[in-house]
């Protein structure tokens, strides 16, 4: 599991632990904070991808992408510690969660294209 997949996954616990194990509100806001930091920084950890040629468009796409996630996590940040709405942050966060899991994989898959054209694919 990379980190990025590992913060998520410990993300989406957090979102379901109100209901699994009946932990106080406060608790859990601040539990769900502390792992969106986590998946914030396995974002910013994710570093800039560029290749060259015929990917360069991708990893420019991807890039933006990430900025664009990074900014959700960031105005969804306050709204988890103050929202009297709490079922719909938790609704806005896991479909942050999918958007970023989708993110996660095209940047797989974009590696695997970079190595596929190093090694000169099934040719």
């Amino acid at each position: 599991m990379t980190g990025t997949s590992s913060a998520l996954h410990r993300l989406l616990l957090a979102l379901d632990e109100p209901r699994a194990q009946g932990i106080q509100l406060g608790r859990w806001r601040w539990t769900v904070r502390q792992r969106m930091a986590g998946v914030r920084d396995a974002l910013v950890n994710e570093g800039e991808h560029a290749p060259d040629g015929w990917l360069a468009a991708r990893g420019v796409t991807i890039l933006r992408e990430r900025n664009a996630l990074q900014a959700r996590l960031t105005d969804l940040g306050p709204a988890v510690l103050e929202s009297p709405d709490v079922a719909r942050v938790r609704t806005d966060l896991k479909r942050l969660a999918v958007d970023i899991a989708h993110h996660c994989q095209r940047l797989h898959d974009l590696a695997y294209d970079e190595v596929e054209l190093e090694l000169g694919g099934s040719e």
